[in-house]
């Protein structure tokens, strides 16, 4: 078989696996996601490396839910330092900072996500907002978790700290096509299926509350036709209260 289709079989799999078995973990966060909606929440996204392109993934998207509060830390992505990232993930006490710049509250709600959930920040992170009283989200891979020791001084990963798991259903180390000249494997798939997972958690929240009688509030594409405008009026609404608008 050649490489490229069996990474694309390694996707098409995984999907059928979310499919089969995440659907009551994204339906529960989907209601999570309408209820903070419904009464006023915010709805924080949060990822470190790699992670943080989910937290944009459902950002200020066309067909995207306009009230996304992203948590974009700059030591903690990629743009500026790569390295100095995955140095930064693992120092405790980091999530403290982020909490009370975003001004985090009581039941708001949270996805971290972490694809091995082992690192301190993001264990930080789940279990400073499981103590203050939010709905705590995970997003990661029960997998590599299971398959790995915790570096956070507590002994435990972010998956033990959440209220709801969506587990992204890749294999440990996340690239998923071995190479034997390499000795190593290439492609990962926790982007792909992670943003299929959020994708569908927002589906299921516009569901959710078009059910109720409620309108929820869902950016345009800005190029389309009238696009500009509806998404105008949801930035001069937001542009004050959602940090990256």
């Amino acid at each position: 078989m050649k490489k490229t289709l069996e990474y694309l079989k390694n996707m098409q799999k995984i999907l059928a696996d979310i499919t089969e078995n995440q659907i009551d973990a994204i339906d529960k966060t989907a209601q999570a996601f309408a209820t903070a909606l419904e009464n006023d929440r915010n709805i924080f996204l949060f990822g470190t490396g790699h992670s943080h392109m989910l937290a944009e993934e459902v950002f200020y998207r066309a067909g995207g839910l306009v009230k996304i509060q992203p948590v974009f830390e700059t030591p903690l992505m990629l743009h500026e330092s790569a390295s100095k990232s995955t140095e930064m993930e693992r120092i405790e006490g980091y999530a403290d900072k982020i909490f009370a710049d975003y001004n985090m509250k009581k039941d708001d709600v949270i996805v971290i996500i972490s694809n091995s959930g082992r690192n301190g920040v993001c264990v930080d992170m789940a279990q400073l907002a499981k103590d203050e009283g939010l709905v705590v989200i995970a997003l990661t891979n029960l997998n590599h978790s299971h398959s790995m020791s915790s570096r956070h001084p507590s002994g435990k990963k972010l998956y033990e700290f959440a209220d709801i798991v969506l587990d992204n259903m890749g294999c440990v180390g996340d690239a998923s096509v071995y190479f034997d000249e390499l000795g190593r494997s290439v492609a990962p798939t926790s982007t792909s299926a992670g943003a299929a997972i959020l994708n569908a958690v927002v589906t299921g929240t516009v569901e959710i509350m078009l059910a109720k009688g409620i309108t929820p509030e869902v950016f345009s594409s800005s190029n389309v036709d009238g696009g500009d405008e509806v998404n105008e009026a949801f930035l001069n609404k937001y542009r004050d209260k959602i940090k990256s608008l």
